[in-house]
């Protein structure tokens, strides 16, 4: 996706985009089924992981859905707002973060490491942060268009499966200011607590009141723009979230399906959701985060997430532990033996539960 002036202003490239994206394949989702109900199980027995192989077909766009590549990404990014000390650690941490998953040192390492997945970290020019949401947009229109764009490039070199995580200090203040602004309500509904719950101090009330009124002042000085989701995200947003629409979009295009992340992955799709609710079709929630109202987002964007354990870390934990259970559904689908391959009866399995 390249910004062209000659047509129009550059979010015209990726509104264009969204009517180019295929539906799902209904064919290979009936192969799916067909297939499933000769297994040997009752059918409907393995009850959601049934519905992921049928997700699989239907975005894979293949009758015999499988795993073989799947890939992690982590977009990277720094925000003008951490300025405003709404983080309980340094800006300077997004790049040791870097460091460290590339020493092998992270969560999301060893995750990875544990259902063979493949891992991707991206910089998205840490040494220049967005503009500070507070006062400012924090890209402008061809920055982000241009982002969007690094992000569907992400997915060069192929995979059939893509989970998406982010980095990047103050980005749960970023995520909550597009949530308020997509969906409307006071700030402190959609502000969470972010690194301060992980530092029990008695500043940690001050710092979520911080992160509330750079929401707050952001939503005043942007108000009058916020109509246009693509005006939200260049405005509001960050780079690893514009990068992971981008992604999103990309994966559409060329039939993967996607695990989404926690909250902040959630704003990225929900801009797409807000242009066209059918955009994230592909896409399933790994997680649900205990940052802010995430749970809320996802009822929204209309996605039950797979996991629920408590995680709100991000590096695409949650979404990396959600791929090893589709890697299961999808082995469990490809591998199992039928009844007549394995000369069993099948005559009182049909419709058991």
């Amino acid at each position: 996706m390249q910004p062209n002036n000659a047509t129009g202003m550059p979010f015209d490239d990726v509104r264009r985009l969204f009517k180019t994206l295929p539906g799902p394949d209904e064919f290979a989702v009936a192969a799916v089924r067909a297939h499933n109900r000769e297994l040997t199980k009752p059918v409907g027995s393995l009850g959601q992981l049934e519905t992921i192989v049928e997700w699989l077909a239907a975005w894979q766009g293949s009758p015999k859905p499988a795993v073989r590549r799947p890939l992690v990404v982590v977009f990277a990014a720094n925000h003008g707002v951490a300025a405003h000390d709404v983080s309980a650690y340094p800006q300077a941490v997004t790049r040791q973060m870097l460091e460290n998953f590339a020493a092998g040192g992270g969560a999301i390492n060893q995750i990875c490491a544990a259902y063979d997945l493949g891992f991707k970290v991206f910089d998205l020019a840490l040494d220049l942060p967005t503009g500070d949401i507070t006062t400012e947009a924090a890209l402008d229109e061809k920055s982000c268009v241009a982002t969007m764009a690094f992000g569907m490039e992400a997915i060069a070199g192929g995979t059939d499966l893509l989970s998406i995580g982010e980095m990047g200090i103050g980005n749960t203040t970023v995520a909550a200011a597009i949530f308020a602004a997509l969906y409307g309500g006071p700030a402190s509904h959609w502000v969470g607590r972010g690194t301060w719950g992980a530092k029990p101090t008695n500043g940690n009330a001050e710092g979520i009141a911080r992160k509330i009124a750079a929401v707050e002042a952001a939503l005043a000085v942007h108000e009058g723009h916020l109509s246009d989701p693509l005006e939200v995200l260049r405005r509001l947003g960050g780079r690893e979230i514009a990068a992971a629409a981008g992604a999103i979009l990309a994966a559409r295009l060329e039939h993967i399906p996607v695990l989404l992340d926690g909250y902040v992955i959630a704003a990225a799709a929900a801009i797409l959701h807000a242009v066209d609710p059918s955009s994230i079709d592909h896409c399933i929630a790994g997680h649900l985060s205990t940052e802010g109202a995430h749970s809320e987002v996802l009822e929204r964007l209309g996605k039950k997430p797979l996991l629920a354990l408590g995680l709100h870390l991000g590096e695409g934990t949650g979404a990396a532990l959600a791929a090893g259970i589709v890697k299961a559904a999808a082995a469990c689908h490809s591998g199992m033996a039928t009844f007549q391959q394995a000369a069993v009866s099948q005559a009182n399995a049909v419709n058991a539960s």
